[in-house]
């Protein structure tokens, strides 16, 4: 796995990574940063997405009040009400691995502080 220059290397991120890479796999040929998304960069989506946000909320003691994930993936399977009821309707936003080590620095998904981060 390469890492992008000034990545953070602490135990934290370490632990974040090992996740990543357990959960939903990283690539061998491409640069990680802080700015990689995972329903993008890393086609995470679906039952997967849902599995890794339950491991993160598990593992890191990250209050997930505040998230929707219909912002960011697909449902697992197509389902119109839930899709009208989510939130960030339309256009997904990325969730990167910045956000995702903001949440856990702080101990809580808050939507607005970390998607002013990109």
């Amino acid at each position: 796995m390469n890492l992008a220059p000034h990545f953070p290397e602490d135990p934290v991120m370490q632990q974040l990574l090992q996740l990543l890479h357990e959960e939903i796999g990283l690539p061998q040929h491409k640069t990680i940063r802080l700015q990689t998304s995972l329903n993008f960069d890393l086609a995470c989506d679906g039952v997967e997405a849902k599995q890794f946000m339950e491991a993160l909320e598990q593992d890191f003691g990250v209050d997930l009040s505040d998230y929707d994930a219909y912002r960011y993936f697909q449902p697992p399977m197509f389902d119109v009400f839930l899709k009208r009821r989510a939130k960030g309707r339309g256009d997904k936003i990325p969730l990167t691995i910045g956000m995702l080590y903001l949440a856990i620095k702080t101990h809580r998904w808050d939507t607005q502080t970390l998607e002013n981060l990109s």
